[in-house]
């Protein structure tokens, strides 16, 4: 047990960091405004429920600490609409500041800039007012350690990103943490730049974000063909659902050494893969136009190309995904004057129906290609995979109460992995993936914990828990 005078000294550290907090509550814009100016950390700002009208933006520049956040919400989550001109607008040196539970039918966007860190957007509804031809994101980031979780952005048909990730100079946002949001109802834009997430842009694709995206439901985001496009290096995406909406892709456009792993995709096109040394594992993908690409490059950045290539897979890894009933399983298709893709391993994975389990264009160069220990049944043949690297058996797989394919008992590919692939430590459910590997999303363990599964909107969002 600590001596007294330790006890003593944190609990006068413990009140020292809760002097000045308070708990306030406001019924007008402009005295939410004063508030905002005077908070302090650790303070709590409520908006009365009700709707409100903006002439000019809310200003947030005020800093709280990890340990007590400065918190801005309505009475109850989804009791304040805030319409009009402009919503929050976060201004350095902006920290630790959570902006919860809103409404935000206002026309313009919401804005975490540089010189802010430690911001949260968490269960509010965004559906922008922009006017038709607009050209403007939902929201824009382009600060260091923000997190959006829990929200619902929604019907968009304009030019411009439900969520965009920018930066400063050359370096993309970095430890962006964006989860358990509800993305819908994105309609076609007719024109690029309108993914439902640009995380990046080409100039900033060789810097590092480290950004966490997961557990996100999309459902009908057809702005373009990008659902997201990542556009920097080092990002990790994880147990996202992308369902009906077909020719949209979850897009690995620029950068380096991401990890693709736990994604359900249905009805879509699927996964597309540009750059280096990136890991595509424990994939669930059904029902696609086209589950997963391997692109072919038209420049090779590591030689100095332009950022804005096509930049040539090279040592990309395709392991332990699930592939059923696509019409196209896995391809690079063909480029005029292409460079190809190099050293791109294709191991693990369970392919059921559908067409040809993979299909390479032979116009451009395919060097260093590793194919093994594949599972094909019931495709249009194995097409470009070697008879050395995979076999033909029915896995026997079941649909769960999702409706997802998952490995039965007595499923050849339970334990038959070949090689190591040590990135591969989660299956689609979240679940361990301990030594002899089965083949394919799932690794077969009936009676584990599961963390994750096709989501469904109940899943996320502002009411999800």
């Amino acid at each position: 047990m600590p001596p007294l005078r330790s006890l003593v000294l944190i609990a006068l550290s413990l009140l020292a960091a809760h002097a000045g907090a308070a708990t306030y509550t406001v019924d007008s814009l402009a005295a939410l405004q004063a508030r905002i100016a005077a908070a302090a950390p650790g303070d709590t700002i409520t908006l009365k429920d009700g709707a409100y009208t903006t002439t000019s933006a809310l200003i947030i520049n005020r800093a709280g600490t990890a340990a007590n956040p400065i918190v801005i919400s309505p009475q109850t989550v989804g009791g304040v609409e805030l319409r009009g001109a402009a919503g929050f607008k976060f201004e350095s040196p902006a920290a630790y500041v959570t902006l919860q539970g809103f409404k935000f039918f206002h026309a313009g966007t919401i804005v975490i800039p540089a010189g802010t860190s430690h911001c949260r957007l968490s269960r509010n509804v965004i559906e922008l007012a922009i006017p038709a031809g607009g050209n403007v994101p939902y929201v824009n980031i382009s600060a260091d350690d923000t997190e959006v979780d829990h929200n619902e952005l929604r019907n968009k048909s304009t030019l411009g990103n439900m969520i965009s990730v920018t930066g400063t100079g050359s370096q993309i946002a970095r430890r962006l943490w964006i989860h358990h949001n509800y993305f819908h109802d994105f309609s076609n834009a007719k024109d690029n730049g309108a993914e439902t997430i640009r995380f990046g842009l080409s100039g900033l694709s060789m810097s590092t974000g480290a950004g966490i995206i997961e557990y996100n439901l999309f459902l009908r985001c057809t702005g373009e063909n990008e659902i997201i496009s990542n556009k920097s290096c080092g990002n990790i995406y994880r147990y996202n659902s992308f369902v009906d909406s077909p020719g949209g892709e979850l897009s690995q456009r620029h950068g380096n050494d991401c990890l693709f792993y736990g994604n359900y995709l249905k009805n879509t096109q699927g996964i597309r893969i540009f750059g280096d040394r990136h890991q595509v594992f424990s994939n669930y993908l059904e029902g696609n136009s086209i589950a997963i690409t391997i692109g072919n490059g038209d420049g090779e950045v590591a030689d100095g190309a332009k950022l804005t290539s096509h930049d040539r897979p090279d040592n990309c890894v395709i392991s332990f995904n699930t592939l059923v009933d696509n019409k196209i399983n896995f391809q690079m298709m063909g480029r005029a004057k292409g460079l190809g893709a190099t050293n791109t391993t294709f191991a693990n994975n369970i392919i059921q129906g559908g067409g040809k389990a993979a299909e390479i264009s032979k116009a451009s160069p395919y060097p260093g290609a590793v194919w093994s220990g594949n599972l094909i049944w019931k495709t249009a043949g194995a097409g470009d995979i070697p008879a050395s690297g995979y076999t033909n058996a029915d896995p026997l797989l079941a649909r769960d109460a999702h409706g997802v394919y998952h490995l039965s008992a007595g499923s050849p590919a339970i334990d038959s992995a070949v090689g190591t692939y040590p990135a591969v430590a989660f299956d689609m459910d979240g679940q361990p993936r301990p030594a002899p590997k089965d083949k394919g999303a799932d690794e077969f363990l009936p009676n584990a914990p599961i963390a994750a599964h096709l989501l469904t909107p109940a899943d996320v969002g502002p009411d999800a828990k």
